[in-house]
């Protein structure tokens, strides 16, 4: 018998790892994505950690997700940005 996934109860704070190729403008590119999906997210509140030989950074991001279509519109406009390499 096949367990059916937890359901997420929204709204109810999301993190998200975004995992791309580093930049000196990496932060600013990613972080402009999330305001347009989430306004007023805690950017104090962002991580970041550099791959080892610096080539990859990690930055993970809490937002307040309000349903799967915003989750989805972010997913692919991260992608869509050309530097990023997985969302999740």
């Amino acid at each position: 018998m096949e367990q059916e996934p937890p359901r997420i109860e929204f709204p109810c704070a999301y993190p998200i790892k975004v995992l791309a190729r580093s930049s000196e403008d990496l932060a600013e590119v990613i972080l402009t994505v999330f305001e347009q999906h989430a306004p007023g997210f805690d950017r104090t509140a962002v991580t970041a950690r550099v791959s080892g030989k610096g080539t990859f950074t990690a930055l993970t991001v809490t937002i307040t997700a309000t349903g799967p279509g915003q989750l989805e519109a972010l997913h692919q406009d991260l992608l869509g940005t050309g530097r990023v390499q997985m969302v999740i």
